[in-house]
């Protein structure tokens, strides 16, 4: 949703600043309210961009003013709510930079339907916006979403509270030999690019979704439901048998062990 205008924007800023997802200025604008806002952005760690007056015109009307805010269509939840569930049981979705809102929103009706959060970063992804919520088609209000201003800082915080972080990619492990269960946050990259180095370097260890030959790739939204579901079908019908009958180990073991940290991967968004 765009709110244009000195006082909506203000008003959003002062009263749901979590909501806020960009203050947009136009550029060449410097008077004393466009620096209250800015100053109210920076404060509450909104975004913010200097854009050209078309810019404004095209997103916002014609009745900016000069400024405008992109805010969520509902609040983001808090990381630490987005962590929370019953430990050994706990599924989280981290999308790394996926900017298309209606894949964003396929994923959080596949979240819904997994009893799974999701987390969105703060920059250069698609947010709460309306698109979206259509897109989720009421599964937006069933779900915790949370942002993170750093993806890779986040994920440690995951795995430091028990998590196991697993990244979608190609050259990963097959996805029916990897052991899913237990509290597990599954990564997947934006369409194209896959998940960005340093979000790959702080994965446990990568997945991949086996396929046949000359497949391609997979639709994030749809191969986040291929991961998930998996991680879903072995809490009630256990983990695969692992080649050499090792499980994959405990948060905090050796880390020379078959689920040790060294065994790092990612998760390519697109899921091959």
């Amino acid at each position: 949703m765009i709110l244009a205008g000195f006082h909506p924007v203000r008003e959003a800023l002062e009263g749901r600043p979590a909501a806020v997802e960009a203050l947009l200025v136009q550029k060449g604008r410097g008077d004393a309210r466009v620096r209250e806002l800015l100053e109210k952005a920076r404060g509450a760690g909104v975004p913010v961009r200097l854009v050209p007056r078309e810019e404004l015109d095209r997103v916002a009307g014609r009745a900016h003013n000069g400024v405008a805010a992109r805010v969520a269509e509902r609040a983001y939840d808090a990381l630490e709510a987005c962590l929370q569930g019953e430990k050994g049981r706990r599924l989280v979705l981290f999308l790394d930079e996926v900017t298309d809102p209606g894949n964003v929103g396929s994923v959080l009706r596949t979240a819904a339907a997994g009893g799974a959060a999701v987390v969105l970063p703060e920059r250069h992804a698609a947010g709460l916006t309306e698109h979206v919520a259509k897109s989720a088609a009421g599964a937006l209000e069933r779900v915790r979403v949370g942002r993170a201003g750093n993806a890779a800082r986040f994920l440690e915080e995951a795995k430091k509270d028990g998590f196991w972080v697993f990244g979608a990619a190609p050259d990963g492990e097959p996805l029916w030999d990897v052991d899913l269960t237990g509290d597990v946050l599954l990564c997947l990259g934006a369409e194209g690019s896959g998940l960005r180095r340093l979000t790959r370097e702080t994965c446990d260890r990568l997945v991949a979704i086996p396929m046949a030959q000359g497949a391609g790739s997979l639709n994030v939204s749809v191969a986040a439901a291929v991961l998930l579901y998996e991680a879903v079908r072995q809490r009630r019908m256990g983990p695969p048998t692992r080649p050499g009958g090792a499980p994959k180990g405990e948060k905090g073991g050796d880390d020379g062990g078959p689920g040790a940290r060294a065994a790092r991967g990612s998760l390519d968004g697109d899921g091959g």
